[in-house]
């Protein structure tokens, strides 16, 4: 819908980064978040003329004066792409504490802070499109991943309970669990661990960032309406739940 707010986290590399500009493409008014690469976001803003919002997605108090921002320079919000995430593998033996509070407050608590920021006002005006990005690992585990699969489990819980909250205002909440899909995230993985992993992976090869950006604007549409709480897997067969 041309000039409906979009906001994506972590929107400026990675799947963030083609999903926000898929969503440019289609009309959106898109915000894109980052967390502390200063180069590569202005590097994407120079790119896509698409606005870069700093802001820790896993601090309330600094996504409440984002998305007011937000709304202050774009207008009201009615897209939420929840798509931040970071990794701190290491198996239970060597994780620590630290490592399990950032990932759970940057991957889950963030989608907590963004939707309280943001549930009020889409409720209000009767529309709302609300998209967590989970994981084929929040589904199905992964070794050495307890954070992350944790966090990543969690969101399609958090999901499925949102979404019978918002229903009845038009307001949907859904999920996207990619599977192991081509970014800077993924190419760090190595070269042996990886085509291990390609190996397990039905199609044969890795996902692609706009794979699953399509998804996202699917269920962004308008016409997605009678979908709810629902968890798009798109992991090229790999985990079939």
């Amino acid at each position: 819908m041309s000039g409906r707010v979009a906001i994506v986290t972590g929107g400026t590399r990675g799947i963030g980064a083609a999903i926000s500009r898929m969503l440019k493409l289609r009309g959106y008014s898109v915000a894109a978040s980052y967390a502390g690469n200063d180069v590569a976001a202005s590097a994407f803003k120079a790119e896509t003329g698409i606005p870069v919002y700093k802001f820790d997605v896993g601090k309330f108090d600094e996504c409440v004066a984002a998305v007011a921002q937000i709304e202050k320079d774009l207008g009201p919000v009615a897209v939420l792409v929840n798509n931040a995430g970071i990794t701190r593998d290491a198996t239970m033996k060597r994780l620590n504490r630290d490592m399990w509070d950032s990932v759970i407050d940057t991957n889950l608590g963030s989608c907590f802070n963004m939707c309280k920021a943001t549930w009020d006002g889409m409720n209000s005006r009767g529309f709302g499109r609300v998209v967590n990005i989970g994981s084929i690992n929040g589904q199905g585990g992964q070794y050495g991943q307890v954070n992350y699969a944790a966090a990543k489990s969690g969101i399609h819980g958090f999901t499925k309970a949102l979404a019978q909250e918002g229903a009845a205002k038009n307001v949907t909440v859904n999920a996207i669990a990619p599977g192991y899909t081509d970014t800077d995230m993924v190419s760090a993985v190595p070269a042996n661990v990886l085509e291990k992993i390609v190996a397990k992976i039905p199609v044969g090869r890795l996902g692609k960032a706009d794979e699953i950006a399509r998804g996202v604007l699917f269920l962004v549409a308008d016409d997605a309406g009678f979908i709810t709480g629902s968890t798009l897997s798109i992991n090229g067969g790999q985990h079939m739940y």
